[in-house]
């Protein structure tokens, strides 16, 4: 024995009540049975009619629904552009993720935009 191991306590328990209990998956909460659809139906109508914010609609956002197709309408050609580009990238983001991601992201805490 040396002197550095004289310093280091023996332990105090074995080696059996020391092992952690196994670990349990944390319960997944129940998700309403609207948020597929919701989710597919706004990725698509992102997809296809972004550019008048046609899933803005569909998410219950309308007041950025509006300010969406009234851009589009206003600004007529790089508004819509701008629109299309946005709507198309949302699309995509609500499709891409999976049903609990875009209930908390989008139905739970209100994200309206990207």
């Amino acid at each position: 024995m040396t002197s550095f191991d004289a310093d280091i306590p023996a332990p105090s328990t074995t080696p059996d009540e020391r092992r952690t209990p196994p670990m349990r998956p944390t319960p997944v909460p129940e998700l309403p049975p609207e948020v597929a659809s919701r989710r597919v139906a706004a990725g698509m109508c992102g997809i296809l009619f972004g550019w008048i914010g046609v899933h803005k609609f569909v998410m219950g956002y309308t007041g950025t629904g509006f300010i969406m197709l009234g851009v589009s309408i206003v600004i007529c050609g790089l508004g819509s552009l701008a629109m299309w580009v946005i709507g198309i990238l949302e699309g995509i983001a609500y499709l891409r993720q999976s049903n609990a991601e875009f209930y908390e992201t989008y139905m739970v805490g209100q994200r309206r935009w990207f």
